[in-house]
């Protein structure tokens, strides 16, 4: 069920979070739970919505990176009114919640823990860039009844697929989530997890209704999705990118115009290039690499960089990769976006 809130209101909370008003965004999502508003409704129709906003208007360089963090902060404040409110008393099993290492994207997984809250879970969320390690100790801890694994950012999905093998040799059934698993999370199946959901609301409801799933996969059996290509890439990351770097003042006079911000941007650009490489090898998917350029050549115009530097960028990694024709075939085919 979806509230209609009232005209204007997202305007307004957008406004508050965006100027890291906490206590004015406190006030709003207080005022909807007065008025009968079901929590549920002011996480998914309101606080959820919102943030997705807000990584649209750092996307499009409207807003600083430091006013979406500013945002982020508010919202999980509002979302923490939220909870104060509205004490449950567990009903069901008991649920770890938890980003896989190196995912920092916590807000997902908060409203996730706060909706299988009210849902009547007793949830232990362990917040963002859990170790693997760290993850498995908690588990054998309290013996959860299943785990949530949040992978938003597709460069995750080797470490999403060490966690997701650690939590079912465990004996704990593993539900996934975020936009890191692909369309329709195609990868999830793949890297081993016994369901997915596209959002909190989804996966409220497959956790309620027969869990945990029957499975006839061997939780002891690993595939490793990696091959040669992606062992080389991975290895030798630090020199793909360094080397890239020092071709770029040659290949791309511009390049030697950088300050020091815009130099420290190009690097972080570089390592993005490397790593959604080695994602899009480790599970045969060519499209985590290609939307990953066409999405970094919107960003990057955005910010007034010219789209001539990113294929530059291209390049000086694929003259790297001579003797690896997967790799060869993935930049290409990113080349080729961005041109057309």
């Amino acid at each position: 069920m979806t509230v209609t809130l009232a005209a204007g209101l997202h305007e307004d909370y957008l406004a508050l979070v965006g100027d890291g008003d906490e206590y004015g965004a406190v006030e709003v999502v207080n005022r909807l739970l007065d008025a009968g508003v079901p929590a549920q409704r002011v996480m998914m129709d309101l606080i959820g919505p919102t943030q997705t906003r807000v990584g649209e208007l750092w996307a499009a360089n409207e807003w600083s990176v430091a006013r979406e963090h500013a945002a982020t902060a508010t919202s999980e404040r509002a979302l923490a009114a939220v909870a104060a409110r509205t004490p449950v008393r567990p009903t069901r099993g008991r649920i770890t919640i938890a980003c896989v290492d190196g995912e920092w994207h916590a807000l997902p997984v908060r409203l996730l823990a706060e909706m299988l809250r009210l849902d009547g879970w007793r949830v232990d969320f362990l917040g963002p860039s859990v170790p693997g390690p760290h993850l498995v100790t908690h588990l054998h801890q309290t013996g959860p009844d299943a785990v949530a694994l949040s992978c938003m950012i597709a460069t995750r999905l080797p470490r999403a697929h060490a966690a997701i093998t650690a939590c079912r040799s465990a004996g704990v059934p593993v539900i996934a989530g975020g936009r890191g698993f692909g369309p329709g999370g195609r990868y999830a199946q793949l890297l081993g997890a016994d369901a997915w959901a596209a959002g909190a609301e989804e996966a409220v409801a497959r956790l309620s209704a027969g869990w945990p799933p029957s499975s006839a996969r061997d939780p002891q059996a690993t595939a490793f999705l990696g091959d040669e290509e992606y062992t080389f890439v991975m290895r030798e990351r630090p020199t793909l990118i360094a080397r890239s770097l020092s071709s770029l003042a040659s290949a791309y006079p511009a390049f030697r115009q950088y300050d020091e911000r815009q130099l420290d941007a190009t690097a972080e650009d570089m390592g993005h290039i490397v790593d959604f490489l080695a994602a899009a090898l480790y599970v045969s998917e060519p499209a985590i690499f290609t939307d990953f350029v066409e999405w970094t050549a919107e960003v990057l115009r955005a910010r007034g960089v010219p789209a001539p530097a990113l294929r530059v960028g291209l390049h000086t990694v694929r003259a790297q990769l001579t003797d690896y024709p997967r790799c060869l075939s993935l930049v290409d085919a990113g080349l080729a976006r961005i041109t057309a």
